[in-house]
C-alpha cells in the first residue's frame, strides 16, 4: 500500500492520519499524530469466520510505551508489564465506541491494537488511539463503514475547551470524553463539579461539532485508500422454524413477560420455554436433510431473545409498564444499612431492589498511598475505589482470577462520582480506600457502589461535602415512540437502546457514562432522560439521608490518628538520621507511622494516643537545644568506675555524670547505684565552650540537713592545671570533696 497522510488544523494544532508506513501486514493501520504526541493503531481480523459463536470476537488493546515519554519503565525489569488500570481504561473507551458499530453477524476475531510511541505531556493519547481505531477499520477490509471520532471537553474561566492539557483540567469545571459518529452521539464518559443538565448538554454539542471534523478527516484518507470490504450478508432463522415456535410458545412467552417479576423466576421460566421449543424444533426439523449441518438450539436460543425483546418494548411503549411492574419513572425500593462491620473504618449495604452493594471505607497514611508511575512524571494518588463483582453476585459458577476490566471500569466511574466530594487533603491527611463488593446484581450495581460508597464515607467520619448518589438510566425506541426508563434492570440494558449513568449531588452532576446502541438520539430526548435522571437522584438521596446526612463526629476507634507538629527545616536530617536510623528506630519503639514533608511538617499517625504522643515527645527531644538549667529523664548508656556514667540525656546528645554528681554521699561504686539503661533525672548544670555537658544527679535531690555546698574552684583552660588536678585525684582519684573542676566526658570526642 502506497503512503498516505492527510491533515487539518485542529484547535491550534495539527492533526494527522498517516497510513502506508506503519505495520502494512494489519488489515488497516494509522498513525495518528496531535503536536508531538503519535499513535499508532492497527485493526487486524482473522482470516476465517468462527461461525458458531453468537457474540461479536473483538479484543480492544492499548499500550503505553515509557520511552514515548523519554522514560524507563518501573520495576525490577524495566520492561513494559500488565496493562495498568489506566491503559485499561483507555482501551474501553475504545472498545465501547467500536463495538455496537459491528455488523450483528460478524463472527471473524478481530484485534484492534492502541500503542503510544511519542507522548507529548499536553496532548494526551486516549483520544487520538481512539480516532486512529476508527480511521484503521474504516481504510481495512473489515465491513466497518461508518467513522467516529473522540474528542474531551473543559470549561475553564465560563469557556469550553476542546482537548485541554493536563494542567489546563486541574482548573476545569468538567472532564468529560465524548465519542460520536456525524449523526448521533455513540459514548460520553467524564467527571464534572456538579455541572447542571444544561451545561452538560452544552458539552456534548461543542464537542459533536469538533468530532464532525475529525470524522471528515478520517473520509478524506479513505479516499485515498483502495479497500474492498468482506462481505457480511444477514443470516436470518428459516420462516418455518419461526412458525412452529411462534405457535408453540408465543402465548405462554407473552404471559412471563407479562407476569414474571423477579429474576430468578423469569431466568428459570426463559429455561423452560427454550426446552420446550427446542424439542419441538428437533421433532419437526432434527430429521431433515437441509437442517443436518445447523445448529438448531443456537437459532432456537436467537429467536427466544428475539421473540422476547419484541414483547417486552412493546409493553414499555404501549402500555408504560415494565418487565418488573414497575413504570418508566419508577425507583425500585430502597435499603440502607451503616456500620454493619464493626472492626472496619466505615461500611455500608446499599440494596435497590435485586441490586446490592456492601461497601466498605479504610483510612490510612501517606505510605499507604498509591504511587502511580505512568507518561506523566510520577505522582501519588490518595483515594482508591476498588470495585468486585463475584460469580455468585448474578448466581452463577465462574473461575475468580484477576480483576477484569469491567471491574476496573466500573470501579473508576464511581471514583470519579466520589472524589470531587471529598475534603481537601490539607485538612484531612488520611488516604482513603474504598471496596465495592457486589453481593446482587440486577441492574446498574456502579451506581449502587456509588450510593454505597458515599453512605460508607459518611460512616467512616471522612468529611464529605455532599453526599453522592448514582442511577442508571435506559430508552426504548421505535420510530416515534421513546420511553426513558429510570432506575433500569440487566434485562432491560441487554434489550434497550441505551444505558446512561448519572452521578451528582443534590446541586449537580459529578460523572456520567453513556453508551448508545442507536443512531439519531435528539437533544429533546437527552435532555429529558437528564431531568428524569435528576429526579430519580433526588429520590434516592432522599432516602440515604435518612440513614446518614451528614459524616460522624470521629473517625473510627481503630483508625490511625493523626499528630501534626513542625520542625525547623534544618533540624530534618537529625531526625532521619543516618541512612533513616533514627526515625525508623522511633517507628518502631512506639509502633507509629511518621512521615516527615520539606517544610517540616511532621505528621505522626497511631492508633493509640500514647503511643502517638510518646513518638512526638521523642522527636521534640531530638530537635531541643540542650538548655542549662533543665532536668532531663537521661538513661544510663555506659559506667566508668571511677569517674562516672556516660548519660543520654536527650536523643544522640550524652553528657559525663561525674561521681561527684551521683549522690550526696560519697560514691565509692559507680555499679552500686546506676545500672545500664537505667533512667534517672539529671539536671544540666553547664555547656561547656567546646560542647560539652556537666550533668548532676544530686542537684535533683533533696539535699541532706546541715550539708553545705563547697565552692567550686575557678575553671581553667590550661592542659598542666588539668594534669596537676588529675594528681590530686581528679577524674582518677575518687570523690575528694564532693565537686570537680574537670572538663566533663564527651562522646563526641571518643
Amino acid at each position: 500500500m502506497p503512503m498516505h497522510k492527510v491533515k487539518i488544523d485542529f484547535d491550534g494544532r495539527e492533526y494527522s492520519l498517516e497510513t502506508g508506513r506503519f505495520a502494512k501486514f494489519a488489515n488497516g493501520a494509522v498513525m495518528v499524530r496531535c503536536g508531538d504526541t503519535m499513535v499508532l493503531v492497527t485493526a487486524v481480523c482473522a482470516s476465517e469466520e468462527k461461525p458458531d459463536i453468537d457474540f461479536l470476537p473483538l479484543q480492544v488493546e492499548y499500550r503505553e510505551k515509557a520511552a514515548s515519554a523519554g522514560k524507563f519503565p518501573g520495576g525490577f525489569l524495566k520492561r513494559e508489564g500488565r496493562p495498568s488500570d489506566h491503559e485499561v481504561i483507555c482501551a474501553r473507551l475504545i472498545d465501547r465506541p467500536t463495538r455496537p458499530m459491528f455488523p450483528k453477524n460478524w463472527h471473524y476475531e478481530t484485534q484492534i491494537v492502541g500503542t503510544v510511541f511519542s507522548a507529548e505531556p499536553d496532548v494526551d493519547p486516549d483520544t487520538l488511539a481512539a480516532v486512529g481505531a476508527s480511521a484503521a477499520l474504516i481504510i481495512s477490509d473489515i465491513p466497518f463503514t461508518v467513522p467516529f471520532s473522540e474528542v474531551r471537553v473543559g470549561k475553564i474561566n465560563g469557556e469550553y475547551v476542546i482537548n485541554p492539557s493536563h494542567d489546563a483540567l486541574k482548573d476545569s469545571k468538567m472532564d468529560i470524553t465524548v465519542a460520536a459518529t456525524d449523526t448521533s452521539i455513540v459514548m460520553v464518559e467524564g467527571e464534572s463539579k456538579e455541572i447542571s443538565e444544561q451545561e452538560f448538554l452544552e458539552a456534548l454539542n461543542f464537542a459533536h461539532e469538533r468530532i464532525r471534523r475529525l470524522n471528515g478527516l478520517q473520509r478524506q484518507l479513505l479516499a485515498l485508500v483502495s479497500n474492498e470490504k468482506r462481505p457480511c450478508a444477514d443470516k436470518t432463522i428459516p420462516e418455518e422454524i419461526v412458525k412452529t415456535v411462534e405457535n408453540d410458545i408465543n402465548t405462554e412467552l407473552n404471559e412471563f413477560v407479562h407476569t414474571i417479576t423477579t429474576k430468578n423466576a423469569r431466568q428459570e421460566k426463559r429455561k423452560a420455554l427454550f426446552d420446550k421449543a427446542l424439542e419441538q424444533v428437533n421433532a419437526t426439523f432434527a430429521e431433515k436433510e437441509e437442517y443436518a449441518e445447523v445448529k438448531l438450539d443456537k437459532l432456537v436460543t436467537e429467536l427466544l431473545d428475539n421473540m422476547e425483546k419484541k414483547v417486552m418494548r412493546e409493553m414499555i411503549l404501549g402500555e408504560g409498564k415494565r418487565l418488573d411492574g414497575r413504570t418508566t419513572t419508577d425507583i425500585r425500593p430502597i435499603t440502607c444499612e451503616i456500620g454493619l462491620l464493626p472492626r472496619t473504618h466505615g461500611s455500608a449495604l446499599f440494596t435497590r431492589g435485586e441490586t446490592q452493594s456492601l461497601t466498605t471505607v479504610t483510612l490510612g497514611t501517606k505510605r499507604d498511598e498509591q504511587m502511580i508511575d505512568g507518561l506523566k512524571p510520577v505522582y501519588t494518588n490518595k483515594f482508591l475505589l476498588h470495585y468486585n463483582f463475584p460469580p455468585y453476585s448474578t448466581g452463577e459458577v465462574g473461575r475468580m482470577m484477576g480483576v477484569g476490566r469491567r471491574e476496573i471500569g466500573h470501579g473508576n466511574l464511581a471514583e470519579r462520582a466520589l472524589k470531587i466530594m471529598l475534603p481537601d487533603q490539607n485538612e484531612f491527611v488520611y488516604a482513603i480506600r474504598v471496596v465495592s463488593d457486589i453481593l446482587e446484581s440486577n441492574g446498574s450495581s456502579s451506581m449502587a457502589t456509588v450510593c454505597a460508597g458515599s453512605l460508607a464515607l459518611f460512616d467512616a467520619g471522612v468529611p464529605m461535602q455532599k453526599p453522592v448518589a448514582g442511577i442508571a438510566m435506559g430508552l426504548i425506541k421505535e420510530g416515534d415512540r421513546v420511553a426513558i426508563l429510570s432506575d433500569i434492570l440487566g434485562d432491560e440494558d441487554h434489550l434497550g437502546d441505551m444505558d446512561f449513568k448519572v452521578t451528582g449531588t443534590v446541586d449537580g452532576i459529578t460523572a456520567c457514562q453513556m453508551d448508545i446502541k442507536i443512531d439519531g438520539l435528539s437533544v429533546e430526548i437527552m435532555h429529558q432522560a437528564l431531568e428524569q435522571a435528576r429526579l430519580g437522584r433526588l429520590h434516592i438521596l432522599s432516602i440515604m439521608n435518612e440513614t446518614i446526612s451528614a459524616p460522624r463526629a470521629d473517625v473510627s476507634k481503630f483508625a490511625p490518628r493523626f499528630t501534626v507538629m513542625n520542625i525547623p527545616v534544618e533540624m530534618i536530617g537529625a531526625v532521619i538520621g543516618p541512612g533513616g536510623d533514627t526515625i525508623r528506630g522511633i517507628v518502631a519503639e512506639t509502633q507509629t507511622d511518621i512521615n516527615i514533608e520539606d517544610d517540616g511538617t511532621v505528621v505522626i499517625a497511631s492508633v493509640s494516643f500514647e503511643a502517638a504522643d510518646a513518638a512526638r515527645k521523642l522527636i521534640e527531644a531530638l530537635v531541643r537545644a540542650p538548655e542549662e538549667g533543665t532536668i532531663y529523664n537521661a538513661k544510663v548508656v555506659e559506667i566508668r568506675e571511677g569517674l562516672g556514667a556516660i548519660m543520654e540525656f536527650l536523643p544522640k546528645k550524652q553528657g559525663l555524670l561525674h561521681i561527684s554528681q551521683i549522690a550526696y554521699e560519697r560514691t565509692e561504686n559507680v555499679g552500686d547505684i546506676l545500672k545500664v539503661g537505667e533512667r534517672v533525672d539529671v539536671k544540666l548544670l553547664e555547656i561547656t565552650s567546646d560542647g560539652k555537658f556537666r550533668l548532676s544527679r544530686k542537684a535533683c535531690m533533696e539535699a541532706p540537713e546541715g550539708y553545705v555546698e563547697r565552692e567550686r574552684p575557678p575553671r581553667t583552660d590550661d592542659r598542666r592545671d588539668d594534669r596537676r588536678d588529675d594528681r590530686r585525684g581528679g577524674y582518677g582519684g575518687g570523690n575528694r570533696g564532693g565537686s570537680s573542676d574537670r572538663r566533663p566526658y564527651n562522646r563526641d570526642r571518643r
